[in-house]
């Protein structure tokens, strides 16, 4: 070491200091600071997405959600595990999580979605009638009247009630049922039949999430805020705000083979990042990669000055 001292005594002047003086001062300009740029740059707060608005605004398409949800041809009806036993869930090879894992949040899309909630309507007797006759009915029956009201749904039109209209045909009783179901909805009962909920925490919005999912309005949403995997993905806020940039490496794998065309895509990425962070985590004990700091010595570099000092 050289001996040289690192401090002396102070011959110059002094001034008083107020630290109580600077640290009010440095809170309210970044308190100002956190205000100004949280309105110049923060993300919009959007209103959430409900029943109620969806079935206002594309009465034909929740109609049609609510027919496939009754005949069980939509996307929940047919998922799988949590929700039901209706398909084998995504998968690698023998390793089956969602079918291991087992049905933890069950829902009967027919009876959960359509109708549970138009038996809750009070004073209805036809409608109360439909549900009857649709429940007797021979399940062969009941699919052919789900066929022809879905075919007929592709050609609905909208009154100016909001009321859907179809072209007559053998549809049994589900033009009753579905515009019962419309008129609940539309009212905002709907929202808040599927809210409730038999566990600890009361609200679960699980299926009035699910029943939008199957329809057009969150896909229509997303698309309008630029959110689809094709436009930026997981990453991206709503509107033209970046998202969370950590979230790159999980989104990249979705936009490259295979992963891009599997229906497994998230059991793959989540195998692969899986090994990757554990890799990761094991860096110290994996030969080789471990004695890279060793061969390479960069820290010597960074730390030089260091290294000059100790030589002298």
């Amino acid at each position: 070491m050289s001996g040289r001292e690192d401090s002396g005594t102070w011959t110059g002047g002094y001034a008083p200091y107020d630290l109580v003086k600077e640290l009010c001062v440095a809170v309210g300009v970044i308190a100002l600071l956190a205000v100004l740029l949280a309105v110049l740059f923060s993300s919009p707060d959007d209103p959430p997405s409900t029943i109620a608005q969806w079935s206002r605004q594309m009465p034909v398409d929740f109609v049609s959600t609510a027919t496939a949800e009754l005949d069980g041809s939509s996307g929940t009806g047919g998922y799988g595990p949590p929700y039901n036993h209706n398909g084998s869930g995504q998968h690698i090879a023998f390793i089956e999580l969602q079918k291991w894992l087992g049905v933890s949040h069950p829902i009967d899309t027919a009876n959960d979605f359509v109708i549970n909630p138009l038996r809750s309507v009070p004073g209805a007797p036809a409608l109360h009638s439909a549900i009857a006759t649709y429940q007797a009915a021979p399940t062969k029956t009941q699919e052919g009247w789900s066929t022809a009201y879905a075919t007929a749904l592709e050609k609905a039109t909208t009154g100016p009630n909001g009321a859907v209209r179809v072209a007559p045909g053998e549809y049994g009783p589900l033009p009753v049922m579905m515009n019962g179901l419309l008129v609940l909805a539309q009212s905002g009962g709907l929202d808040g039949a599927l809210l409730s909920s038999r566990q600890f925490y009361k609200t679960d919005y699980t299926k009035p999430l699910l029943f939008m999912a199957d329809g057009g309005l969150l896909s229509g949403r997303a698309e309008q805020q630029h959110l689809l995997g094709d436009q930026w993905g997981m990453m991206n806020e709503t509107g033209s705000y970046p998202g969370q940039v950590w979230l790159w490496l999980y989104t990249l794998w979705y936009q490259v083979e295979p992963f891009k065309s599997s229906e497994n895509a998230d059991a793959l990425v989540m195998l692969v990042m899986g090994a990757l962070s554990l890799a990761f985590i094991l860096i110290p004990f994996i030969p080789g990669i471990r004695d890279l700091p060793r061969r390479i010595p960069i820290y010597r570099l960074i730390w030089r000055e260091h290294y000059r000092a100790q030589r002298t």
